[in-house]
């Protein structure tokens, strides 16, 4: 049964911040119609999934192991989507879940996700990610085995248009000269760019151009583990967060005594019926958490 107004605004106050994911299809429920769905529920924040394409070679497998799900083929422009979530609510955090910046001129995606921040009063989260679809990365002239410092020296190079008026940057795989790029940001001095992926060298991303660490929720001690080795190295605060939780009370609990500031539960890509069940199902793990 969906929450009445106070419960949503109880939940919404309280320390650990509930979120969820989504993948914005052709077939599935419309981004604006999921945002109004889940700020109604109370949650705090709404990530979009992003996949410019997905090559038909299928020669890099799922991280999964499993088949390739269907929703991966049919998702929508993250930008597009996020702008619809939006204008359709009031105070729900939108963000990327996340942005394939290996994928994206950083100039255009700077614009883009400045444009986002500014039209929905300074509500966007900006999660970024190096990608894991060889081919994908290949076709946008990405070559997959230095990925890393692609993404690096893009994500540089968007903060630095973000934050000057004047932005320039020279780096070995991103290069322009002086150029002038508004809007910029609602936020002050930037949205705050979340980090995903578990990768051995994750926690030295995090620490170079990251707010927040945004890893997929594990059930092994592993991540909980790394969090703390990302504590004692940082030395200025870095958020921790956590996406793909279980509709369980005891994921939830695990999380905050580590510390985890935003939990995210993936929601399927589908009509209203079968979102709205699964939502359902989250806000009794979090009703279940929090004694509501």
């Amino acid at each position: 049964m969906r929450p009445s107004t106070a419960e949503a605004g109880r939940r919404y106050a309280r320390a650990v911040n509930f979120g969820v994911g989504y993948f914005p299809t052709d077939y599935g429920m419309a981004p604006g119609d999921v945002a109004r769905l889940v700020e109604e529920y109370g949650q705090e924040s709404l990530f979009f999934a992003e996949h410019t394409h997905i090559p038909a070679s299928r020669a890099t497998p799922h991280p999964s192991g499993r088949p390739l799900p269907r929703k991966y083929i049919h998702t929508l422009d993250v930008f597009v989507a996020l702008i619809a979530a939006a204008a359709a609510t009031s105070r729900l955090r939108v963000g990327s879940g996340i942005c394939l910046v290996t994928e994206r001129d950083p100039i255009v995606t700077a614009k883009a996700a400045a444009s986002v921040d500014v039209l929905s009063g300074g509500r966007l989260e900006f999660g970024v990610g190096a990608g894991w679809n060889r081919e994908e990365l290949r076709n946008h002239g990405t070559d997959p085995r230095v990925r890393m410092a692609v993404m690096r020296e893009r994500v540089e190079a968007i903060r630095e248009i973000w934050t000057q008026r004047e932005a320039t940057y020279a780096g070995a795989h991103v290069a322009f000269e002086a150029i002038w790029s508004y809007p910029k940001p609602a936020q002050r001095p930037h949205p705050p760019i979340l980090v995903g992926g578990e990768g051995a060298t994750v926690l030295d991303r995090v620490l170079a151009f990251g707010d927040a660490w945004l890893p997929h929720y594990d059930h092994t001690e592993r991540t909980f583990e790394r969090m703390d080795e990302l504590r004692a190295r940082a030395d200025r605060p870095i958020e921790l967060q956590m996406i793909g939780l279980p509709a369980e009370a005891e994921a939830l609990a695990r999380c905050d005594a580590a510390g985890v500031r935003r939990v995210i539960r993936w929601l399927p890509s589908g009509g209203r019926g079968t979102v709205e069940r699964e939502l359902a199902a989250w806000d009794a793990a979090i009703a279940d958490f929090t004694g509501d």
